[in-house]
C-alpha cells in the first residue's frame, strides 16, 4: 500500500466515514496520477504539458471529473458531486503552458484560483497522454459519439472513415445532431457527395490540416479549429476551382470532448470502486438570429 502522511490518513478516515472508500482505496492525487499513467503505459516526456495546474498534489482523492476544460461552470458541478480532482484535456488559465502570471491581477483568474482554493480541488492535464494512449483516447471517443465503426488509423495520421455516399450539407447536420453542438462551420459546396472523411481534432496547425485535405483518400475533413486565413482559405479556394474538397468545423472543444468522455469509462474499468465523473464543458458559442 502506497504510504499516506498523518494528514492523508485522517483525511482517508473521514472518507471510509462519508464516502464508503476505503484507506486501501484512498489515494492522493500524485499517486493516483501516477497509477493512472502507469495503466495507460504512458511516461511523461521532459517538456509535456500534463501537470498539475493547481491545487496541493497529496490531497487525498474522493472522486475524479473529467473534462474538455474545467470551466467554471464544470468546476462547480465537480464540487457538487464530491469529485475533487479535475482531468482536463485542455488548459485551465487562459494559455498553453497554464501560465498565471500572464495575467498579474486579473479578477477573473483571481476568482477562478480562489474558487479551486476554497473548495481543495486538484487540477491535473492530461492531453500528452491521452493522445498518446493507443489508442488515443480522443480518436477514440469521437469514433463512438460519431458512429463511425469503420473508422481507422495509422500512426501519426487522421482518422479515416469511408462512408455511404452522402452530401456535405447531410454530414455537417449528422454530426452535429450526434454531438449536440450549436454551431458547426462548413466550407465547401454543401451538395458535395463525398464517401471518403477524415478527422483531425482540435487545433493542430493548417500545415497538418492542408496535408491532409491534399490527400486523395480525403474528400472532407472534419476538424476542431483554425485561423480563417489558413486552412478555412484554402479549402475556400478548393471550392472556388472546382475540387472534390470540403472542411467542416466543429469547434475545438466539440470536436474533443467525446474523448474524454472516453477516457471517463475507460477510468472506470481501470479503476472500480472510485467514482468517476464526465463532465462535458459543451460550447462557448451561441448563434445569433
Amino acid at each position: 500500500m502506497h504510504s499516506l502522511g498523518k494528514r492523508s490518513w485522517l483525511v482517508a478516515a473521514l472518507l471510509l466515514a462519508t464516502t464508503g472508500i476505503s484507506a486501501q482505496q484512498a489515494l492522493t492525487a500524485e499517486q493516483l496520477i501516477a497509477k493512472m499513467r502507469e495503466a495507460a503505459g504512458i511516461v511523461p516526456g521532459p517538456n509535456t504539458v500534463d501537470t498539475i495546474k493547481a491545487g496541493d498534489p497529496q490531497t487525498v482523492v474522493t472522486g475524479i471529473a473529467t473534462t474538455i476544460s474545467p470551466t467554471m461552470d464544470v468546476l462547480r458541478k465537480a464540487v457538487a458531486a464530491g469529485d475533487n480532482l479535475i482531468v482536463t484535456h485542455e488548459p485551465s488559465f487562459y494559455n498553453h503552458l497554464d501560465k498565471t502570471d500572464l495575467y498579474p491581477n486579473d479578477p477573473v483568474l483571481a476568482e477562478k484560483l480562489k474558487y479551486i482554493a476554497d473548495h481543495k480541488l486538484v487540477v491535473f492535464r492530461w492531453h500528452d497522454g491521452a493522445h498518446a494512449h493507443q489508442p488515443d483516447f480522443i480518436m477514440e471517443g469521437w469514433k463512438a459519439k460519431a458512429g463511425w465503426a469503420e473508422a481507422h488509423r495509422e500512426p501519426g495520421a487522421p482518422m479515416l472513415y469511408t462512408a455511404k455516399p452522402v452530401t456535405v450539407a447531410a454530414l455537417a447536420e449528422q454530426l452535429r445532431k450526434a454531438t449536440g453542438a450549436k454551431i458547426v462551420r462548413v466550407i465547401g459546396d454543401p451538395k458535395l457527395v463525398v464517401t471518403k472523411i477524415a478527422y483531425a481534432p482540435g487545433a493542430p496547425g493548417a500545415e497538418r490540416q492542408i496535408k491532409v485535405l491534399e490527400r486523395d483518400d480525403v474528400e472532407v475533413l472534419v476538424g476542431g479549429e483554425i485561423p480563417e486565413w489558413e486552412t478555412i482559405s484554402y479549402a475556400w479556394d478548393a471550392q472556388q476551382q472546382g475540387r472534390h474538397k470540403a472542411l467542416i468545423l466543429m469547434g475545438h472543444y466539440t470536436s474533443e470532448e467525446p474523448g474524454m468522455d472516453n477516457f471517463a469509462n475507460w477510468l472506470r474499468k481501470t479503476m472500480p470502486g472510485l467514482r468517476v465523473d464526465f463532465i462535458p464543458a459543451g460550447e462557448p458559442y451561441w448563434l445569433a438570429h
